[in-house]
């Protein structure tokens, strides 16, 4: 699999080469947003580390021209200052993000974990049972791997979105209230509005509309929360 490092700072770029070449990925780097967004046209990439703080363009509006034309995985590195930046970028479509400094060590495991999820490859998965003795559900969830998938479908999913269905399918049908969510799915995302969840909620039901035929399994419960029917 291929790489893209999209940052102006060689003394990183040099450390995210290393770390990655080491697990047997191949690299390639820029350091400007729109040179990025000319390589990420390519089909080879499978996934883009993107610096949040380039020269010519925030890596934001990177992400945001990307989303417009393609699903490919979208790694964040940001400083560890800017909270509020982490939010904007997750709530863009990235599918994770590291904060400056980083471990390379976490960094390659977050990028297996996020190319697990895009590609759907090597791990079992077990079905989400249906309450009541309902119909089958048609969700499958691979906790190992990561990944959810949908009528046999494995989803596109970014980590936290990941992480909202997988919470909302341990116990289809039970309301869980904003503030829940937040503790269980945000706990390491500081300074996370609630309102977070609501986008996610709506990005996750545009991609299973997709899926079951125009359908929306997750429910919202005025003033309480959200639910979902498998």
């Amino acid at each position: 699999m291929r790489i893209l490092i999209v940052d102006d700072e060689p003394a990183i770029a040099d450390t995210l080469v290393y770390a990655l070449s080491a697990e047997g990925y191949a690299t390639d780097r820029c350091g400007l947003g729109r040179e990025a967004l000319e390589r990420a046209a390519s089909p080879e990439y499978a996934l883009i580390i993107l610096d949040v703080g380039l020269p010519d363009m925030s890596g934001f509006d990177v992400c945001r021209e990307l989303r417009r034309r393609s699903d490919i995985p979208v790694l964040f590195l940001t400083a560890r200052a800017e909270e509020v930046d982490r939010i904007v970028g997750l709530e863009l479509g990235a599918d994770d993000y590291v904060a400056k400094p980083f471990s390379p060590r976490e960094l390659v495991s977050r990028v297996r974990a996020i190319l697990r999820r895009a590609r759907g490859n090597g791990y079992e998965s077990a079905p989400v049972a249906a309450p009541g003795g309902a119909a089958t559900s048609p969700f499958q969830v691979d906790r190992e791997g990561l990944r959810i998938a949908c009528k046999g479908q494995w989803l596109a999913l970014t980590r936290y979105e990941y992480l909202l269905l997988a919470c909302l399918l341990e116990h289809p049908g039970r309301v869980y209230s904003r503030a829940v969510l937040m503790d269980k799915v945000w706990r390491d995302a500081e300074e996370t509005e609630e309102r977070t969840v609501d986008t996610h909620i709506k990005t996750l039901r545009a991609k299973l509309r997709t899926v079951l035929a125009g359908r929306d399994p997750i429910v919202t419960h005025r003033g309480l929360g959200y639910s979902i029917d498998p």
